[in-house]
């Protein structure tokens, strides 16, 4: 992990705009091409909700990513954490949750309940550090 997120994982992380700190500081340390490609973050929280891990589940093109529960469980399941936020951004700068998005968000939720990890969040972030949240009810 970067640095900026090293020092942000350092309190619980317990609001969607932490979550958005985090995605808009990786993506800063991203080259100017690679930022414009989808990208699908999963977050590993320990019991008192610090940061475990940050993990780049899937790497997708300028407006969609693969995502599949197998790769967001992974090292969630591996890593024994007690729940996962999820975090990906629009590089359209449109932070609004697309039909598959929604999809997504609730087969994973789904899967974490089988799997005794809870899906806590996820994030969707805009180009310019706007940000929409499931949980808040986007």
């Amino acid at each position: 992990m970067i640095q900026q997120v090293k020092d942000l994982a350092k309190s619980t992380l317990c609001s969607p705009a932490a979550v958005r700190d985090i995605v808009v500081t990786l993506l800063a340390a991203e080259h100017k091409f690679d930022r414009e490609k989808e990208h699908f973050w999963v977050i590993g929280l320990n019991t008192k909700n610090y940061v475990e891990y940050v993990d780049l589940a899937t790497l997708g093109v300028l407006d969609a990513s693969l995502v599949h529960p197998r790769e967001v469980f992974r090292l969630a399941v591996h890593r024994g954490v007690s729940s996962i936020m999820l975090a990906h951004n629009h590089p359209s700068g449109d932070p609004m949750p697309s039909k598959e998005d929604r999809l997504v968000t609730d087969r994973l939720v789904d899967a974490g309940k089988i799997v005794g990890i809870a899906v806590i969040d996820h994030v969707i972030v805009g180009n310019s550090g706007e940000f929409v949240s499931y949980k808040s009810g986007w």
